[in-house]
């Protein structure tokens, strides 16, 4: 009887290299997947978050938290404070899927979270959302200590027929108050003065950042698109830098010209 010969190295070399082939197919597909899975998760958490203000909505009547300025978080008039009741004990929502690690413990612009001071180190919570802070009851006092226009402010959280003015999303930090007039930053991440845009236009999930809006919808927002919200009571959706307002594809800076226009 004829005994059955093994594999010649050249028929294992020939195997390996078709299984390398395959992984190196296969990898930015599963890249993409998991990419996918971590956006549509984000997603779940806003939607959880729209209960949030929901139930904050409900206990003090439509009003919303006067504001402070961002360093400030222990103050209870910063959302992360007047909200804490209603989010403490999940603190897996605090957290977009893509962004977990905190700065300065490995968390990395746009994957980062920031961290909320609180007094105790056991309640402190990190986070990776962040408030359109144009959604806060400013008062005279809160005005002249943030330099903001309170005409501008929405003051309230339920807001009819609205489904275009950004609530609560992804976040660079705690909060910010974009004005139309600015462009974004010619780094992705960077925090100017008086330009919040370094807050929200982070490339976070493939070009674009999940944005719970103020009728309670959830869905994702091209980072360009981001200018065409209606921020606060006299932001301009139509400015400087939007299609309608004459932007051009060369106007944007480098690491943005590759996402899609609005």
């Amino acid at each position: 009887m004829r005994q059955r010969k093994g594999f010649t190295l050249i028929e294992i070399l020939v195997v390996i290299s078709i299984i390398t082939l395959l992984i190196a197919l296969l990898l930015p597909t599963l890249q993409r997947v998991k990419q996918q899975a971590r956006a549509v998760a984000c997603q779940s958490n806003l939607r959880q978050w729209s209960l949030v203000f929901s139930m904050y909505d409900k206990d003090y009547e439509g009003r919303f938290c006067a504001g402070c300025r961002e360093i400030e978080t222990n103050d209870p008039r910063h959302w992360a404070m007047a909200l804490r009741p209603y989010y403490y004990h999940d603190r897996q929502m605090t957290l977009c899927p893509s962004a977990i690690k905190p700065y300065g413990e490995g968390g990395k612009v746009p994957f980062g979270a920031w961290r909320g001071p609180w007094w105790r180190e056991r309640d402190r919570a990190s986070f990776s959302y962040g408030l359109n802070g144009w959604v806060y009851s400013a008062k005279e006092f809160d005005e002249r200590s943030m330099f903001l226009r309170i005409e501008h402010f929405w003051g309230e959280l339920n807001i009819k027929g609205e489904g275009n003015i950004p609530l609560f999303l992804d976040c660079r930090s705690a909060q910010g108050y974009p004005f139309a007039r600015y462009g974004p930053p010619e780094i992705e991440g960077t925090l100017l003065i008086l330009n919040a845009w370094g807050q929200f236009c982070l490339n976070r999930h493939s070009g674009a950042v999940n944005c719970l809006f103020m009728d309670s919808s959830v869905r994702k927002v091209g980072l360009k698109e981001l200018w065409t919200l209606k921020w606060h009571r006299n932001f301009n959706t139509a400015g400087r830098w939007t299609k309608a307002g004459g932007v051009q594809p060369e106007d944007w800076p480098e690491w943005m010209r590759q996402f899609k226009d609005y």
